[in-house]
């Protein structure tokens, strides 16, 4: 049996991965099955460095928060900060502590250094200023735009001064408060000042387009991109505390669904800036409806991925990662009629495998879905072969010591 899907499997680097496109996509995203595991990481950052030295990538974009990003994109670029402040404040999720996070951001600075900014590679947070416990104050995000245009535009342009911004944001606490998740009613998101917010967020973005040709004029097109997303991330944080004073069976549908509207925005916005690499758990990524079960209830929403490719069609590129084993969190071998069984046979301890062709090839003998033990990590569910451009399968993921 292992040898009829040998056809369809390659040893894994970015020149077999372009291989599967019949052109180089705008995003080509690679979406693991779990967090948290630097050896998978180890596996995103070789391959962005070939895509980088062979395939002429110039970003990388991760599932962590776009504003914090900002801190990782100044000290690759310009060496702003040290590592150490960067990789603790630049990410979002706790990720920091990751040892090949770090590597990525050290790597990428020592490539920079001393090139033209012309050929300077980026880095981009396109998660929104959350978690999933909650949501951060629009503060960074308002102030920030705000005092953008504030430096650039004739005063009476501007929809408020920042004092009025400042009073009805009010104390951040009230915007983070953990307690919010599980009680909509100690929200601020409905509040009247918060639908005052959300109007002048929307005036301060429709000023900013208004007033793009004078903004790149007298500044620079990275410095109107950084204060689009200002305006994303603040439209974006408004829109998710009002889903979050929802109290309906249909809330956390909706945040999940708002948090994916965000990044798919984000990741567009990284598009139209030229060829990007894209690494986060494949239900931010696929092209199928993604799902999952959150506090007893089944959740179902369209990822930023599947957003993305809609807009850019082959453009958007999606390669999932397969996992055999994670022994360490009591993810034995798989069965062997499952996608990752079949895979598990072969002698490779990792490769590269053309989703597509693998699914003509198990089209007689369709594999069965795997069931994990462990709710950290998401098997690959075989009906999304046919969405799926390519597999990255690892064998067996060891703990980094």
């Amino acid at each position: 049996m292992t040898t009829d899907i040998k056809d369809a499997v390659h040893a894994v680097g970015a020149a077999a991965v372009m291989r599967l496109f019949p052109a180089k996509p705008r995003l080509l995203a690679l979406g693991e099955p779990t967090h948290g595991e630097d050896s998978l990481l180890d596996l995103r950052n070789d391959l962005f460095r070939q895509l980088v030295e062979e395939q002429g990538y110039r970003t990388i974009a991760i599932e962590t928060d776009c504003l914090r990003g900002l801190l990782v994109e100044d000290h690759i670029t310009s060496g702003t900060g040290t590592l150490d402040e960067v990789v603790e404040h630049g990410f979002s999720h706790g990720w920091g502590a990751s040892g090949a996070n770090r590597e990525l951001v050290r790597w990428m600075r020592a490539h920079n250094e001393g090139r033209p900014a012309s050929e300077h590679i980026h880095f981009a947070g396109f998660d929104g200023p959350l978690e999933i416990s909650g949501a951060e104050s629009p503060r960074q995000a308002l102030t920030a735009l705000h005092a953008y245009l504030a430096a650039r535009v004739d005063e009476d342009l501007l929809p408020c001064g920042a004092e009025v911004l400042d009073a009805l944001i009010g104390a951040d606490g009230r915007w983070t408060d953990p307690a919010v998740m599980h009680d909509p009613a100690r929200s601020v998101g409905r509040t009247v000042g918060a639908r005052e917010l959300r109007l002048l967020a929307d005036e301060l973005v429709g000023l900013l387009d208004d007033q793009a040709p004078h903004l790149i004029a007298v500044d620079s097109r990275n410095g109107l991109e950084r204060a689009r997303l200002y305006g994303r991330a603040a439209l974006g944080l408004l829109h998710y505390h009002h889903g979050m004073a929802e109290a309906s069976p249909t809330r956390l549908a909706r945040l999940v669904a708002v948090r994916d509207r965000m990044m798919a925005q984000n990741l567009l916005a990284i598009a139209a800036r030229g060829p990007a690499f894209v690494y986060a758990h494949h239900a931010h990524l696929q092209r199928a409806k993604s799902s999952m079960r959150m506090g007893g209830a089944p959740l179902e929403w369209w990822s930023a991925g599947a957003r993305a490719s809609a807009e850019l069609g082959e453009e958007y590129a999606f390669v999932a990662m397969a996992l055999g084993t994670i022994r360490h969190q009591g993810v034995g071998v798989p069965p062997p009629d499952s996608v990752e069984g079949r895979l598990y046979a072969l002698p490779d301890d990792r490769c590269l495998v053309d989703a597509r062709r693998l699914a003509t090839l198990l089209a007689d003998a369709p594999p069965v879905p795997r069931a994990s033990p462990w709710f950290g990590y998401a098997p690959l569910d075989p009906e999304h072969l046919e969405v799926t451009d390519g597999l990255v399968f690892v064998k067996d993921v060891v703990r980094r010591g």
